[in-house]
C-alpha cells in the first residue's frame, strides 16, 4: 500500500456536482492506493503514518493538532510506466479488495478522533487543494 500525503489549507472533491468532502485549515489530502497482497495491517500503518508523521505547520501531526484529513482511492499510484506510452495497472489490486482496504484506513483515523472525509470509490472525482509549503510525501507499508 502507498499514500501521497499533500498538506493542504484548503480541499474540496466534489463528485457528479456534489461536495462530498472538505476542509477549510491546514489537513492532509491522502491518495491511497492498494497493491495485490495489501491488507489490513498496511492499512494501520498508512493510517498511523497520516496521523503521526510531522508534516503541518511547527512540526506537529495531525494528530496533535486534530487536523482533517481527506482520504482518496488513488489506482494509480500503481501505474507501470516503463514500457511504451500507456501505463499498465497490473500492480494495482481490483476494486473488490482494495475498496475495503481504503475505507480501512479512514476507519482507523476515525477510530483516533480524527476528522476525516472521504472520496467515492471509483467515481470521477474533481479534486481541488492549495498544497501548503508545497509539501509532498510518498508513504509505504
Amino acid at each position: 500500500m502507498r499514500a501521497v500525503l499533500q498538506r493542504a489549507s484548503h480541499a474540496l472533491v466534489v463528485v457528479d456536482g456534489h461536495e462530498v468532502a472538505a476542509f477549510d485549515r491546514q489537513g492532509i489530502v491522502a491518495l491511497v492506493g492498494v497493491t495485490h497482497g495489501d491488507g489490513q495491517d498496511q492499512a494501520a500503518t498508512i493510517a498511523r503514518k497520516i496521523a503521526n508523521l510531522r508534516l503541518l505547520d511547527g512540526e506537529s501531526s495531525v494528530a496533535q493538532r486534530r487536523a482533517p484529513v481527506i482520504v482518496i482511492s488513488q489506482f494509480t499510484l500503481y501505474a507501470d510506466t516503463r514500457k511504451g506510452r500507456r501505463p499498465t495497472w497490473n500492480k494495482a489490486a481490483p476494486g473488490p479488495v482494495a475498496e475495503p482496504l481504503v475505507d480501512a484506513v479512514a476507519n482507523c483515523l476515525r477510530e483516533r478522533g480524527l476528522t476525516v472525509g472521504t472520496g467515492v470509490f471509483g467515481a470521477h472525482m474533481d479534486v481541488t487543494l492549495t498544497n501548503d509549503g508545497p509539501v509532498t510525501i510518498l508513504v509505504e507499508a
